[in-house]
């Protein structure tokens, strides 16, 4: 048994079973292939507390006790953005002892807190957040039936990937200049911006958008794609229309295109994509085209289209009747961003 392990409590057992029948100390060590030293203490600790219990070790204490670890979890729930170099020296100030990185580092695990990477969520204001939790307070009201009554629409940029991905590689210390080690970026990676629509119904059009985007292109891309769309999927039906409040969207003659059409806008917060279900479904689809690893435009465009029409009705039903538990979220965390 190799220094220092601990020895299993039904080999002490055995070993005070042996001492008690009067076996001798130097055959019972012999017999269990333990040294003698082992089954002495073992035995004279049997001797001064009368059981086989192991007593706990009297190990350096640790420079920051339970009381100093409450006080650390605190700084570090209150000042999550902070670093732990950050941390480390507001520590050494605060508990006026000798601490490093390493230490603090280890006493935050101790704490159950981990260094993860933040989620990225738009920045808002507080009259985003009052806008937002009114809005979500005038459609609580809604049921799930009539926001399958909505049609979402939304763009998304997708760009072409180079190289390896991941911010992690698998190396030793020495191989951190090996080529096969770097992680290889791209300044701008050819990439396409896409418009599509969706409801509790199915998938809509899909459109890629060629060169820039404004107001008067906007107008054909509803001609084109939203009309059909929404004759497909509601068949005739009373619909709403959702877009969120992007310049081409909110433009005048955009606004008056769609009065002329007679077509019901839902009125959108602005920095609200946590409220959308279709910001859900590019998040699906850029996963599944980053495991694809398309390498040209045109690989690109022909992924994102296989994997748009490949997307579930179950899957759209389910994110349709999120909304309302969205909305809600939205009224309890006074308008902040939520977890969608």
């Amino acid at each position: 048994m190799g220094r220092g392990s601990p020895i299993p409590t039904m080999l002490h057992r055995k070993i005070v079973e042996q001492y008690q029948k009067g076996v001798t100390q130097r055959k019972i060590a012999k017999t269990l292939h333990l040294s003698s030293s082992t089954v002495h203490n073992i035995i004279r600790r049997f001797r001064e507390s009368g059981t086989i219990s192991v007593r706990k070790g009297q190990g350096r204490k640790t420079i920051l006790d339970a009381r100093d670890l409450r006080a650390l979890k605190r700084h570090c729930t209150t000042n999550r953005n902070a670093t732990v170099k950050e941390i480390t020296e507001w520590a050494q100030e605060y508990f006026q002892k000798p601490l490093s990185v390493n230490t603090i580092h280890r006493a935050i695990r101790r704490c159950q807190l981990k260094l993860y990477s933040a989620k990225k969520k738009p920045f808002l204001s507080k009259i985003h957040k009052l806008r937002r939790c009114h809005w979500a307070r005038d459609h609580l009201k809604w049921s799930v039936a009539k926001w399958k009554t909505v049609l979402w629409s939304d763009e998304s940029r997708f760009k072409v990937l180079f190289g390896n991905l991941g911010r992690h590689v698998i190396r030793t210390k020495e191989d951190k200049d090996n080529p096969s080690c770097y992680q290889r970026s791209v300044q701008k990676p050819a990439s396409l911006m896409v418009w599509g629509c969706m409801s509790a119904c199915g998938m809509g059009s899909l459109h890629v958008w060629k060169g820039t985007i404004n107001a008067e292109k906007y107008i054909q891309v509803l001609e084109q794609h939203m009309l059909p769309s929404r004759r497909h999927l509601f068949q005739g039906r009373p619909c709403i229309f959702q877009q969120d409040n992007a310049r081409p969207h909110s433009a005048s003659i955009t606004t008056s295109w769609l009065r002329r059409r007679r077509i019901r806008v839902l009125k959108w917060p602005v920095c609200s994509p946590d409220l959308s279900p279709i910001e859900n479904i590019w998040r699906i689809i850029k996963r599944k085209v980053r495991q694809r690893r398309p390498k040209t435009i045109e690989q690109l465009e022909a992924c994102i289209r296989q994997e748009w029409e490949s997307i579930p009705i179950s899957k759209l039903e389910k994110l349709v009747s999120s909304v309302p538990r969205r909305l809600l979220s939205v009224v309890r965390r006074r308008g902040d961003a939520t977890q969608w």
